[in-house]
């Protein structure tokens, strides 16, 4: 392909110089709700992958006559990790989802932030005066 044809195809997308006026579709509902739905998925997809290796490196270091190594229960230890990667991905409970949405929707994370930067500069001091006693 020309580099001269992708260019014209980018602009014609919206996607060329100034293309920040094409990335709008914060302002739809359906596209936030979908984009909220893949994020908590993902996470939720991180989450269960990320105990699916901690429970396999558990078995791997565990001694051959650990409880660990049993594989009677694997199927249900595993479903169990599934449903509470889920339940720790539906409350936002390591921010993967809500990093994912500030990407996508960058106007529709500014407002929520704007409020937070005052509470944080407000802080109380790391070092506390020494008192008398």
């Amino acid at each position: 392909m020309n580099p001269l044809d992708l260019t014209t195809t980018l602009n014609r997308a919206g996607m060329g110089p100034g293309h920040e006026a094409a990335i709008a579709p914060a302002a739809d509902p359906v596209f936030v709700a979908k984009a909220t739905k893949a994020a908590i998925e993902f996470e939720s997809f991180f989450i269960g992958n990320m105990l699916q290796q901690m429970r396999s490196g558990t078995r791997a270091m565990a001694d051959d006559d650990s409880v660990f190594k049993d594989p009677v229960n694997r199927d249900m230890q595993d479903m169990a990790d599934n449903m509470m990667a889920g339940q720790m991905a539906h409350q936002r409970a390591f921010g993967v989802a809500d990093a994912i949405l500030r990407q996508l929707l960058p106007s529709a994370a500014a407002p929520a932030a704007a409020p937070a930067a005052p509470a944080a500069s407000s802080a109380i001091p790391l070092q506390t005066p020494p008192q008398k006693i």
